[in-house]
């Protein structure tokens, strides 16, 4: 999230896509309806008719896996009716950025496509540079190789005709959407976007969120009170395990893995840290050799020197593409001999889950550790399995909930509060840290008395002390987390001890006086204490900020972007609803923590609002992307129809799976969403008879007019199939899914909860043994919300 839940209330315009927050963020939506008190318009963009929906001001029905013409349709209008908030755009964005010549787009595909290998050669998507190496402008925005005239060019062939013809959306509910959402590109209005998974499970989602990023620019609602894209996360803790970087190609802090070619520290800098010649870009990614620097000492201590590379050689180098779908993809093909799975159960939550439970019957050993028996944790028991046939030696270790150990989650925005143990676990039943530091632990003992060891150093050397009690000290891992001084030294003129806290990643260094576990959070643990921990509840700017509540980073900042806010002068764009404004006698920012301390655009020695990109300034042409530097619409990988927009039917930067059938045998458009009652793979609420109450069964949502057509009525069992399987399920007949007229033709649509499994009190069929294994091209997220399939009366044993 760009902003955070409580400045939700200052919005004027929400838009809700790709996501249900009534249902699924109900949190959220207090605030929607705060908003909504005070004057604000709630706009509902959904294949289904959803709690949200039916509160909202405008419910549009779009296709699963149309957002970009939906949103390329609403920036075309914006383009074409100058809606744009200009001062911001010009000032604050690279819309007046001149781009190469070399740079083309033909019929779905950009310039530089290599067919056979799926990929882009990116060197044409680049800027005209001047005699100083910094991108040529013309802040007219007339020049026909600007950002904006490019990005006009771009989008005139999203008609709003051709947008509905495409997502199926009634027209008249459309530019209802379009005009209302429209009105907010003006100083004093402000709009934010909320998404979840219905946005980022496609082949394209990374260029679904862009889209609505490069529409908020225009409109000016970033960095504002009430505007922002914001992210609504599934779990309580989904932002702080991708800071602390869950994902494969990710360190702490977002800080690159090192690649193959990275063979030392300084090549590793030299690739990954950022290079900008304008005196006013912070180029704040300039740091990485800081960060990184004090990472490898947090992980290796006094072994760490700047002799060795601050033991640089110790971490694993990434040649390959190590997500989820390329790991499971190994597994079928016998590329492990053992799996642990902590809190996950991927032939329930994974993407043609019967493939990857049929790659588990070939491990030697698999550990799980969870609250309950998971699908996977039990896979040999699955329907249609002989248990004599399957070998794996299974451990399944008892895990402690969260309400049952100590630490800290970063909520949606970004804020990270401290949660205490409320009770003890049950029986034998242990926390994830105790595991993983018996692990590291024993690991040490085994490779420190194994004389034949093979390279041992990286866990032999690792600086691994929280405590000798039986559960490692959480306090001394935020410590670590935030930072210390390896050595007393005076940095900006102050001096600091050895194994004091670092107070902010400002003062992180790259000579390894300083540690630091993940320089985001560099600022959550100083000399003053836990910043986590705290609970004040003074609003003294009336703007929800609540600085002393908890902590938010970075540096507890609680929009980002802010600087983005105030025109050139400093003063806020809605004075009613200031984030930050310059006091010009104090010379100081006033309000939330501003994004980097410079002063005003107009004063000398300044900085661009966009401090994170070496440029400074929004990005509405993206040159970085695996897909294009704008996004554009393609199909999802099975569609019941051929791309109207262009002649590249599905996204040219993904390889076509093996498992798809755009043949016509599966019909109707699939998407698969979250219930209330139900958790994630379910182990958590399928087990308590409370909730399984409630929703007792896997169902299907389908029109009436599916349901006459099937002879199908509510309650009854039915077949649901694709490519990769089949499963069955209750019919919900229903007219929250209605069928839509794509492309000159009726498209039915149906919809899933994906909670269920084989196993627990309740059960039922999986969703993913439906969805197909394959991925975003810039994250290789599965493409979980839009598939093809079939139904018919009657359950798998009719």
């Amino acid at each position: 999230m760009t902003n955070h839940w409580i400045d939700i209330q200052h919005a004027d315009v929400i838009m809700c896509i790709g996501s249900n927050p009534a249902e699924n963020h109900p949190i959220s939506f207090k605030y929607v309806e705060k908003a909504m008190d005070n004057g604000a318009k709630l706009i509902s963009v959904d294949p289904r008719y959803t709690r949200t929906s039916s509160k909202a001001d405008t419910y549009a029905q779009l296709r699963p896996g149309t957002d970009i013409a939906f949103i390329g349709g609403m920036m075309n209008y914006i383009l074409e009716n100058d809606l744009i908030h200009k001062e911001y755009v010009v000032n604050y964005t690279n819309a007046a950025f001149l781009v190469s010549d070399d740079y083309k787009f033909d019929d779905g595909l950009f310039s530089g496509y290599d067919s056979e290998n799926f990929k882009y050669s990116k060197e044409s998507w680049a800027y005209q540079l001047d005699a100083n190496g910094n991108p040529k402008r013309d802040d007219s925005l007339q020049n026909p190789r600007s950002v904006y005239q490019l990005l006009k060019q771009h989008y005139a062939r999203y008609t709003p005709e051709k947008v509905c013809e495409i997502t199926g959306t009634a027209i008249q509910d459309y530019m209802e959407v379009i005009r209302t959402f429209a009105a907010t590109g003006k100083a004093g209005k402000s709009a934010t976007i909320m998404y979840a998974m219905g946005t980022t499970q496609h082949t394209y989602g990374t260029q679904n969120v862009r889209s609505y990023a490069m529409m908020q620019l225009l409109l000016g609602n970033i960095g504002i009170a009430g505007g922002g894209i914001n992210a609504l996360r599934g779990e309580a803790n989904v932002q702080g395990s991708t800071d602390y970087a869950i994902l494969y190609h990710i360190l702490p802090g977002y800080l690159k893995v090192p690649t193959y070619d990275n063979k030392t520290l300084k090549a590793y800098n030299d690739k990954w840290t950022p290079k900008s010649n304008d005196p006013q870009s912070a180029n704040w990614w300039s740091n990485t050799p800081k960060y990184m620097a004090s990472l490898l000492k947090a992980y290796w201590g006094d072994a760490a020197t700047e002799q060795n590379d601050f033991c640089y050689d110790y971490l694993p180098k990434r040649s390959g593409n190590y997500s989820f779908i390329k790991l499971m993809e190994r597994l079928q093909n016998g590329g492990f001999e053992g799996l642990v799975c902590m809190g996950t159960n991927p032939i329930v939550g994974g993407p043609d889950a019967s493939a990857i439970a049929d790659g588990l019957d070939g491990l030697k050993w698999m550990v799980a550790a969870d609250l309950w028996e998971t699908e996977t944790s039990v896979f040999w028991k699955r329907p249609g399995v002989d248990p004599k046939t399957i070998d794996t030696e299974v451990f399944l270790l008892p895990a402690a909930s969260s309400v049952e150990k100590d630490g800290s989650i970063s909520n949606s925005g970004r804020w990270a509060q401290w949660r205490y143990k409320a009770v003890n676990p049950p029986g034998h039943a242990e926390s994830d840290a105790f595991m993983v530091d018996q692990w590291v632990k024993n690991l040490k003992k085994m490779y420190a008395e194994d004389k034949k060891a093979v390279f041992p150093g990286p866990i032999t050397d690792l600086d691994w002390n929280y405590g000798d009690g039986h559960e490692p000290s959480i306090d001394m891992v935020a410590r670590e987390c935030n930072g210390q001084f390896t050595r007393d030294v005076t940095i900006k003129g102050k001096t600091f001890k050895k194994g004091q806290q670092v107070p902010s990643f400002a003062f992180l260094q790259a000579d390894g006086s300083t540690t630091s576990g993940n320089w985001l959070y560099c600022n959550s643990y100083t000399e003053q204490g836990n910043m986590m921990q705290r609970r004040g509840q003074e609003d003294p700017t009336g703007m929800g900020f609540y600085h002393n509540w908890a902590w938010c980073w970075p540096v507890n900042r609680r929009v980002l972007y802010n600087r983005a806010s105030v025109d050139l002068n400093g003063k806020p764009w809605n004075p009613n609803k200031p984030i930050i404004s310059w006091n010009k006698v104090t010379r100081k920012w006033e309000g939330d923590v501003p994004d980097g301390g410079w002063a005003p655009m107009k004063e000398d020695g300044t900085k661009s609002p966009f401090i994170m990109l070496p440029e400074g300034y929004g990005r509405l042409f993206a040159g970085g992307m695996a897909d294009g530097p704008f996004p554009e619409h393609y199909e999802p990988m099975e569609s019941p129809v051929r791309n109207l927009m262009t002649k590249q039917q599905s996204n040219p930067a993904v390889a076509i799976p093996g498992k798809i059938d755009n043949s016509g045998k599966y019909p109707y458009v699939g998407t698969t969403y979250r219930v209330s009652e139900h958790w994630q793979a379910g182990a958590m609420t399928r087990n308590l008879p409370w909730l399984v109450e409630l929703v007792p069964d896997m169902f299907v949502e389908i029109s009436q007019g599916l349901a006459d057509w099937k002879g199908l009525k509510n309650g009854d069992m039915v077949t649901v199939t694709t490519e990769r399987g089949k499963i069955e399920a209750r019919a919900l007949v229903t007219s929250r899914i209605k069928p839509l007229r794509v492309s000159g033709k009726m498209v039915e649509q149906v919809g899933m909860p994906w909670h269920f499994g084989f196993n627990g009190l309740a059960t039922g069929g999986t969703a993913n043994v439906l969805t197909t294994a394959v991925g975003d091209a810039n994250t290789t997220i599965p493409e979980y919300k839009a598939f093809l399939c079939n139904i018919e009366k009657g359950g798998l044993k009719s």
